[in-house]
């Protein structure tokens, strides 16, 4: 791959191709697949163009994980500037505490369901569940409580366990 931070756009067009599809696919994991995914990803492209000569290229992987966090990031500052997190003294008591099962679910209908949680719910969901972070770091991250983390995350597995059971139910499983 070309040195994109040179202001080479070739390079800089070969990094956009390669990356925009998985990086539109986790901005929308945590802004539900609104049109901010697109004004978000923008926005990164101008950082990462900007910021690339700070980046320590360590193989595919750490360019990989140095986008995503950037995307990450981006999408976590953009909900709090937004005001779209729930705060948790409005949250409804979860209908099940039971882990969501989610086989025979195609992963389009799982990532739809996902997409439909509540801005909280689904941003405690992706940060514990994909990027692997603890509660006490959810927590901080994102201003709230401790308790508050774990409790989203118990709703919004609910709310997706409800889903699944319907789902399944609606398709003879």
């Amino acid at each position: 791959m070309r040195l994109v931070g040179d202001g080479d756009p070739r390079g800089q067009r070969e990094l956009y191709d390669r990356y925009a599809p998985f990086l539109t696919a986790l901005a929308s994991r945590y802004l539900g697949g609104t049109d901010q995914v697109k004004d978000l990803l923008q926005d990164v492209f101008i950082k990462v163009f900007d910021r690339f000569r700070t980046f320590r290229y360590r193989g595919e992987g750490s360019l990989k994980a140095w986008l995503s966090k950037i995307v990450v990031n981006e999408a976590l500052h953009l909900l709090r500037k937004s005001d779209r997190m729930l705060p948790v003294e409005n949250l409804p008591e979860p209908d099940s505490d039971e882990d969501p099962d989610v086989d025979e679910v195609p992963l389009p209908v799982l990532q739809d369901m996902i997409s439909r949680l509540p801005d909280g719910y689904r941003t405690v969901f992706n940060l514990y569940v994909f990027e692997q972070m603890r509660h006490k770091d959810i927590a901080a991250l994102l201003g709230i409580k401790e308790n508050s983390s774990a409790s989203q995350l118990l709703r919004a597995k609910a709310m997706l366990a409800k889903e699944i059971k319907e789902y399944k139910y609606g398709n003879g499983r």
